[in-house]
């Protein structure tokens, strides 16, 4: 028997069929395009999901069910994404539209969650009990295991920590708040920082400009990572400041959650070490518990971006 699991993302809309193990046979993927209506979205989705089917030469016959990472407070329960602010959208009821086009049982969960559960059963946090994922993508997501278990909150809209305010009065973050974590540790935030710089009259002429040609629109979430690279002072400068913001979000959750492992996924963690070391080193400064005996594992996320197809896919078990 398989499964099948689809992330909804910000830029793409990724299907993954997954075997009894967690290994992914094939994927599919489109382009997201938000904003559009949540018809739309879906229409791709099932397509996506039909697509990567196709590609494993399977039916839906073949498949148990089928799981959905998306943003947002996803309430499992009902299938309805109460909020996603990302995408703008309010009540939408995800699962029953999924199941008029696939005619197969779908289950929902938020995306961080889903990429959380993927890395517990078979990724970095697979032998812990309790563990952390936080996922560096389009914004910050979280997702929570306790006692093997998502934690997802009263209201199913636990785990949001991209939106716990690491600067009061700071960054406009999408949500409606100020100073979120999402707002500086994002991939939209540490592009949104690095246009700052590349805008300051005083930068024309930094190895930063020349890297993009002067063109605001060729900045990415790796932009500055590769001027530092090339011994830019200006690119060194955001990502240490990137860093600083980053951990500070990471000692707060260690503090309050004192998780086993915590694991670091998303687009940007694909740096590596460059972010790990420095990492590491702000939090053994900064946690609480620096004379305990037993401390939180600080590591990168083991499945990259298939983290979420393969906790999504395994959602109904």
């Amino acid at each position: 028997m398989y499964y099948l699991g689809i992330d909804l993302g910000g830029t793409n809309i990724v299907a993954g069929v997954v075997d009894e193990n967690g290994t992914i046979i094939v994927k599919a993927s489109c382009k997201t395009n938000a904003p559009r209506t949540p018809e739309e979205i879906c229409d791709d989705m099932a397509a996506v999901a039909l697509k990567a089917l196709e590609s494993a030469n399977l039916t839906k016959d073949d498949i148990r069910f089928i799981g959905i990472g998306a943003p947002g407070a996803v309430n499992g329960a009902t299938g309805v994404i109460e909020f996603a602010n990302n995408f703008n959208f309010h009540n939408w009821a995800i699962v029953d539209m999924m199941q008029e086009r696939l005619g197969i049982d779908i289950f929902v969960e938020n995306d961080a969650n889903a990429a959380a559960y993927g890395e517990f059963l078979v990724g970095a946090a697979k032998d812990a009990n309790d563990a952390v994922v936080i996922t560096l993508g389009t914004g910050v997501g979280g997702g929570i295991i306790v006692d093997g278990m998502i934690y997802s909150g009263s209201n199913y809209a636990g785990a949001e920590i991209g939106h716990m305010v690491i600067q009061h009065g700071g960054r406009q973050c999408s949500c409606g708040r100020k100073g979120c974590w999402e707002a500086y540790s994002s991939a939209t935030g540490l592009i949104n920082m690095t246009r700052e710089a590349v805008s300051a009259p005083y930068n024309a002429n930094s190895i930063l400009n020349q890297i993009i040609d002067n063109d605001m629109n060729k900045i990415t979430g790796r932009t500055a990572f590769d001027a530092m690279r090339q011994g830019c002072p200006i690119g060194k400068a955001i990502i240490d400041a990137y860093i600083s913001y980053l951990g500070c979000g990471i000692v707060n959750v260690i503090n309050i959650f004192q998780p086993e492992v915590l694991c670091i996924g998303g687009g940007i963690s694909r740096e590596g070490d460059t972010i790990l070391e420095p990492l590491k080193k702000i939090v053994e400064t900064e946690r609480y518990t620096k004379h305990n005996d037993r401390q939180t594992k600080v590591c990168m996320a083991q499945l990259g971006n298939d983290a979420g197809i393969i906790g999504a896919a395994f959602l109904g078990k």
